[in-house]
């Protein structure tokens, strides 16, 4: 039943973009119990954006087949973003002991995978309608808060190449990190 609620939120949701904060925007602070090779611990955006840019994508369910291939593709270039001086976070309404497990098989313990809280969901515009899931949407946010770039479709192809796109563009205009 569950896959059928979300499979239908997916369709109702399969507009060419979803609603998402548009660049220029401040994106809002926020804490977050997240997992890091299995290990839990606390993400904080504010702190993650004093060392550089963060790709903060959302995605909705861990170990359905986009998501884990969305995941895959985030590790793979995990080293590719930090040679910019960017960290990435993977969000969604998962339950931690999920996210433990994801964080490991999934991310391949290259990259954060946090829970995305009720009021986050809201303030970045990524609720997927009646079911407390996040639908897939990827920011990049500058160490400034604001948001450089912004791209919700529900297919994985494009948001790890357009973060990546983001990211080695603000580093072109900011050498020095600022």
């Amino acid at each position: 039943m569950q896959r059928f609620v979300l499979a239908f939120a997916l369709m109702l949701s399969a507009s060419p973009a979803f609603a998402a904060l548009k660049p220029g925007t401040r994106a809002t602070d926020f804490t977050t119990q997240a997992v890091l090779a299995g290990n839990v611990d606390t993400f904080n955006l504010n702190k993650a954006l004093k060392r550089g840019p963060v790709v903060l994508y959302f995605y909705p369910k861990a170990f359905t087949s986009g998501c884990t291939v969305e995941a895959h593709e985030f590790s793979e270039a995990a080293d590719d973003f930090a040679a910019y001086g960017a960290s990435i976070v993977g969000m969604s309404a998962d339950d931690l002991d999920t996210l433990k497990r994801f964080s490991v098989e999934a991310c391949r313990n290259k990259f954060t995978v946090g829970i995305a809280t009720k009021a986050m969901i809201k303030n970045y515009k990524v609720g997927l309608p009646a079911t407390g899931m996040t639908n897939r949407t990827t920011y990049v946010i500058a160490p400034d808060g604001k948001v450089l770039f912004a791209y919700s479709q529900l297919g994985v192809k494009g948001h790890v190449s357009g973060a990546l796109n983001a990211v080695k563009a603000w580093r072109a205009a900011n050498p020095k990190g600022k």
